[in-house]
């Protein structure tokens, strides 16, 4: 069946969780974004690699466009959220109705079907109440105990040369009793965490403050963030953290890692790439992280966003360094399924351009089952108990947005 993107501009301002509903995708973060309902077309790929990539880009270049507005995420768009694993199987979704907003006040609508049946769109979805739970049941998936001592044990790992850091996960499990508010939780998140990409994409709800590749036009930037400390409602304290994080040897050398590893994997696909010279802290509601700004000319003619993205994940934020090391120590002995967790989630538009968080600070939302995660980067000097309660306030935000007296 041969499908058609329609787009034209609209004139209201438009909040993109109304456009979502209850099951519908949204990805924003700030004014700028994408939403969308419905189903026009599905492609499922068995594996994250470059050929099956470059098939759902070569199926939404196959969509007939009609649009007013050609910029980056007008047209057909395509969501996903990715599993961590590079071999498991994904499926992208392009929406019947896209919403887009972006900072200079631009809004847009697509539709998507089949030629010539392409009725004017309802823009914001049905209103649908969403029973609000009573009680709550959260556990954890893995024994602390166990846990800070699979820790201890990758620390004399690394210390014995068989990587430099590996990234640990701990899962924790929400269990209402009632399938819990996927819209209301949208709305918690997004008021809880502003500075973050706000998303929904399937069964993956969050707030991730992290920036795994983005690209608009020629331009590639990336946000990898490695290093963490934690926040609390005092300033003073909370500078004070965050100068003894920038001037911490262990976390600035984990963070040096990852940017290394981004710049030089970027750089092939560009005629340049340029970092900030010193990470800088970015601080979200309950803990703040080392980051830096990555960004770049993409060569002619410019990779797919899909492209970098393969290349990219997992970076060493995720997984730890060397990369192939540490997943298989995270295969043997981190004792979960991340699933998406940690995965790329964002959006390619028939052009190649797009936006991709790392999804992290996320929840799979299952009816009345919740699955959350935090993971830590473990390096040599790496102190168990530390890892343990930065895990803690990691899944704090968004056990906070979820579980509600």
């Amino acid at each position: 069946m041969a499908l058609v993107a329609r787009t034209r501009r609209i004139d209201a301002d438009v909040d993109l969780l109304d456009v979502a509903g209850a099951s519908g995708v949204v990805f924003e973060k700030g004014v700028d974004g994408l939403a969308g309902r419905g189903e026009a077309l599905r492609i499922e790929i068995p594996r994250l690699d470059l050929e099956q990539l470059t098939k759902v880009q070569d199926a939404l270049a196959a969509i007939e466009s009609d649009d007013d507005v050609r910029r980056p995420g007008s047209g057909a768009v395509a969501f996903a959220t990715l599993p961590f694993d590079p071999d498991a199987a994904a499926a992208f979704v392009v929406p019947e109705i896209i919403v887009g907003r972006a900072a200079d006040g631009t809004r847009w609508v697509t539709t998507v079907g089949a030629t010539g049946e392409l009725p004017e769109p309802e823009i914001v979805a049905d209103v649908v109440a969403e029973p609000r739970p009573s009680r709550y049941e959260v556990a954890g998936v893995q024994d602390v105990e166990a846990w800070m001592q699979t820790v201890a044990d990758a620390t004399k790992r690394i210390a014995a040369g068989e990587f430099d850091k590996v990234v640990l996960a701990r899962e924790v499990r929400v269990t209402a009793d009632v399938a819990l508010p996927r819209l209301a939780l949208l709305h918690r998140l997004r008021r809880a965490f502003p500075g973050c990409f706000t998303f929904a994409v399937g069964q993956l709800v969050g707030a991730s403050p992290e920036l795994l590749v983005s690209r608009a036009g020629e331009t590639v930037r990336a946000h990898p963030m490695a290093g963490t400390a934690p926040r609390g409602g005092d300033p003073t304290t909370d500078a004070r953290l965050a100068a003894t994080l920038l001037a911490s040897s262990k976390d600035r050398a984990e963070h040096q890692i990852t940017i290394d590893m981004v710049w030089e994997t970027l750089l092939p696909f560009s005629s340049y790439v340029d970092s900030e010279p010193e990470p800088s802290i970015v601080a979200v509601a309950n803990v703040q992280h080392l980051a830096t700004m990555v960004e770049g000319r993409l060569s002619h003619p410019p990779a797919s966003v899909l492209e970098l993205v393969a290349v990219l994940h997992p970076t060493p934020a995720v997984a730890g360094w060397p990369v192939d090391p540490a997943l298989a120590y995270i295969a043997a002995e981190e004792g979960i399924d991340r699933d998406r967790y940690a995965g790329p989630v964002g959006w390619v538009d028939a052009d190649g351009n797009g936006t991709w968080a790392v999804g992290i600070r996320s929840a799979i939302v299952e009816g009345p089952v919740a699955r959350l995660y935090a993971g830590v980067g473990v390096v040599a000097d790496s102190d168990p108990q530390a890892e343990l309660a930065e895990t803690e306030a990691k899944l704090q935000a968004v056990l906070s947005a979820i579980v509600r007296p």
